[in-house]
């Protein structure tokens, strides 16, 4: 019984790991102010935008440049994301919390923050359709 449960948890482990992916443990997601989340992964936070609804920073760490957003509710993080991936790149989701930046930034910042990784859409296909003439 002992070994089943052990390669369960092997198999929970690795589920979700892509080629290249790190296989150490995520840690339970981050939850806190802007301010205490950017703590957490050693940045001070560039202020872009400081509302009700929604608090906007840019931090970089020595894992590199990205924007860290806190939102007041999990329906006003969730429209931000839904909109944002339009355009691609690499979003950690948290409890109403979001970190933006390449793949192997927000890779680092998990390591650290926990959260769930979504991509956005790739838009690259699109690159050689430009430049059409009339």
């Amino acid at each position: 019984m002992t070994r089943l449960l052990l390669g369960a948890s092997a198999v929970l482990a690795l589920a979700g790991c892509g080629a290249g992916a790190e296989t150490r443990a995520v840690p339970p997601t981050a939850t806190g102010s802007l301010e205490s989340l950017a703590a957490e992964v050693r940045c001070k936070p560039d202020m872009q935008t400081d509302a009700d609804t929604i608090r906007q920073a840019i931090c970089t760490n020595t894992d590199g440049k990205f924007i860290l957003a806190t939102f007041s509710t999990d329906r006003g993080q969730r429209e931000w994301i839904n909109t944002a991936e339009d355009y691609g790149g690499f979003y950690l989701v948290g409890r109403k919390w979001v970190a933006v930046g390449d793949n192997g930034t927000v890779t680092a910042l998990r390591g650290t923050l926990g959260g769930d990784v979504e991509i956005g859409a790739n838009h690259s296909a699109h690159s050689a359709h430009s430049g059409h003439g009339g």
